[in-house]
């Protein structure tokens, strides 16, 4: 996973001030939402392992899904 990030990286551009120092970064929008993906994936792994090894008991999506629904909510 961390080499899809590094190659993400790689399509940065830095901008600097006059003395060289580093002051923002631009990047595509599609390179930007990519990150914004595998941030998210990583907060879900995390979570996901979390819960694994919490002992909390768990509910099957098809299960929390169809309680959620009978709740009226939409997912």
């Amino acid at each position: 996973m961390h080499n899809i990030l590094h190659h993400l990286l790689e399509k940065v551009e830095l901008v600097v001030d006059g003395e060289g120092r580093r002051k923002a970064v631009i990047i595509d929008y599609s390179i930007w939402q990519d990150l914004l993906d595998w941030i998210e994936d990583m907060e879900d792994s995390a979570e996901i392992e979390a819960s694994r090894t919490s002992g909390e008991e768990t509910v099957p999506w098809e299960e929390a899904k169809a309680e959620l629904r009978a709740k009226g909510i939409n997912v």
